[in-house]
């Protein structure tokens, strides 16, 4: 298992993360899985990492498709399309290939909402304040792709309306769902946590992810044939 606590800037960030996590919850917010960021191979090369890093979601960030979210005072908001996994059984540290795929139930199209509030360039500061994280679209689970098959699938973007990227490779730009889920289940097993059943994980942006503008007013994510999801920006 990856020693991920290693780099100090991850455990320190991790620290303060979960302390936050843990008062969100007590304060009544229900834990629904898990996030990767920062997987992408330019960033894990510009921020000197081994894998993604692995932020928390709750229900309060959850919002059906289709929707309108303000983003009125973020500093740099961002559209992220996505796939999510949705997990079959635990899933523990150190799992090779085989355990996570038949640990995952399948997968999803999805969009998360992020603002850039400061430089993404301090690990622990990005860490600290939950990879920036503030909203989630999750469509529905298509447990005919178990394991997290890929087979026939296209990745389709829309900004406004218009197709704005299409790719076959959907997992150029966050590397293997297998690696991001296990690099997750790896920096839960570090902080005596761990991946469960039912946890969702989106796994970073299909694409380079979208900086939002003043125009913009709807982004979709479409995994053709599984489904598709959609946010309205107000």
């Amino acid at each position: 298992m990856a020693d991920v606590l290693a780099d100090a800037r991850i455990a320190k960030g991790m620290a303060v993360q979960m302390d936050l996590r843990r008062s969100r919850l007590a304060g009544g917010e229900r834990p629904i899985g898990w996030k990767a960021g920062f997987g992408a191979p330019a960033a894990i090369q510009k921020l000197g990492l081994d894998g993604p890093l692995i932020g928390f979601m709750t229900d309060r960030s959850v919002v059906a498709s289709g929707a309108t979210v303000s983003t009125s005072g973020w500093k740099k908001p961002v559209a992220e399309p996505e796939v999510a996994v949705t997990m079959a059984a635990d899933l523990a540290g150190g799992a090779d290939d085989a355990a996570v795929r038949a640990a995952i139930a399948g997968i999803a199209p999805a969009i998360e909402l992020a603002d850039l509030f400061e430089p993404p360039e301090d690990v622990e500061a990005i860490l600290s304040g939950n990879i920036f994280h503030r909203f989630v679209i999750l469509g529905a689970c298509d447990r005919s792709r178990a394991g997290a098959s890929l087979d026939g699938l296209t990745a389709r973007v829309g900004r406004n309306g218009a197709e704005v990227a299409s790719t076959r490779e959907v997992e150029a730009n966050t590397g293997r769902l297998v690696d991001v889920v296990r690099r997750t289940a790896d920096t839960l097993a570090a902080l005596g946590e761990r991946l469960r059943a039912g946890d969702v994980v989106i796994a970073g942006s299909i694409v380079p992810p979208i900086f939002l503008e003043r125009s913009d007013r709807e982004v979709t994510c479409t995994l053709d044939p599984i489904g598709s999801v959609s946010v309205r920006i107000g």
